[in-house]
């Protein structure tokens, strides 16, 4: 295995082979205050001064990174104009074909790892449009940009660049190749470096973690990221519930924490729902919001509602999530009845 001393030292002599080496050299990062402590941290850690420079040297700061971290869907949307985004029905007809193309891979990902295979399929289908849109951005650009240049998320971002570097080194893997969503994030499920590192698998056995250009890997990886995250096999995700106006005390609304007061409790709150929907009220779960427009919708969240808000903490994605999934396998369930 080649390590990061050659693929950086690749780079270099890519760098200086061409004829915009100095336009690329002063593109870089190597005058930037945090990026020279960034750089100081990576030669104490022994990654060889030479190359952490000439990395420095090689990523270029875009603005248009910048001025997308601080629009994001999640913000600016509720959650009717959200539901628009990803329940329309190409996506929804995309998924189904993306089930079939690659039904043996996702039908032994949810056997092993006990996540639903609906679920799996429209983790990638939100993320990426099941691999039509990866991101163009090279991964060392984007966190480069936002870990010296965003200083509001400034540690995480040049935490994730190390384990970028780290990738690099243990996969063979060069870092011009690295593509990414202008946040960082990469391939088919939109694994962040530190995910990467955790979660990813090789699960076409052909000894390479390829997120990018391998979907039955990505298929095994997203499963096994739920799965370490406490995926329960057969819990409920959410469920509609209708409350009284005792619960005027908006502090109990889309806290975001991992649930603990049981539906019990929330039943004793105000809370009630079809008691066919669910028979055991001592599961913990929390309580949610939904707004489209004038028009309010409550849900009851459980545990595995809260793993999917570990691939992205915003109740309005869980929630779609969940809804394309139900979706898909319904579109799947009749392809399958009419053919």
């Amino acid at each position: 295995m080649r390590g990061l001393n050659y693929l950086l030292s690749a780079f270099v002599v890519t760098l200086c082979s061409t004829a915009s080496v100095s336009s690329a050299v002063a593109a870089g990062y190597s005058e930037h205050p945090e990026a020279i402590k960034w750089a100081e941290k990576m030669k104490a850690q022994g990654f060889p001064a030479a190359d952490v420079d000439a990395l420095l040297n090689g990523v270029k700061k875009q603005q248009s990174i910048l001025n997308a971290m601080d629009r994001p869907a999640e913000k600016r949307l509720d959650w009717g104009g959200y539901r628009k985004l990803f329940l329309e029905p190409k996506r929804i007809n995309r998924g189904v074909i993306f089930w079939f193309e690659h039904e043996a891979s996702i039908a032994r990902a949810a056997a092993e790892y006990g996540v639903p295979e609906e679920i799996i399929v429209s983790i990638i289908g939100i993320e990426t449009y099941f691999g039509r849109n990866m991101g163009s951005y090279r991964a060392m650009d984007a966190l480069a940009t936002l870990g010296f240049d965003y200083p509001r998320r400034a540690e995480f971002f040049q935490g994730q660049l190390t384990n970028l570097l780290t990738i690099s080194q243990q996969e063979t893997r060069p870092l011009t190749r690295m593509k990414s969503s202008y946040a960082g994030a990469m391939g088919y499920g939109q694994f962040m470096p530190s995910s990467y590192l955790d979660y990813a698998i090789d699960f076409d056995g052909d000894g390479d973690r390829d997120i990018w250009g391998s979907p039955d890997d990505a298929i095994g990886s997203v499963a096994n990221y739920f799965k370490a995250f406490g995926w329960k096999t057969g819990g409920p995700v959410v469920i509609p519930v209708t409350v009284s106006t005792d619960i005027s005390d908006e502090s109990l609304i889309n806290t975001g924490e991992v649930p603990t007061k049981t539906v019990a409790q929330w039943k004793e709150l105000g809370v009630s729902f079809d008691s066919g929907v669910l028979a055991d009220t001592s599961q913990p779960a929390v309580l949610l919001k939904m707004k489209d427009k004038d028009n309010v919708q409550y849900l009851l969240g459980f545990n595995n509602y809260y793993v999917i808000t570990r691939y992205n903490r915003s109740r309005l994605y869980a929630n779609a999530v969940y809804r394309l999934a139900e979706a898909i396998a319904q579109a799947r369930a009749d392809e399958l009845k009419g053919s």
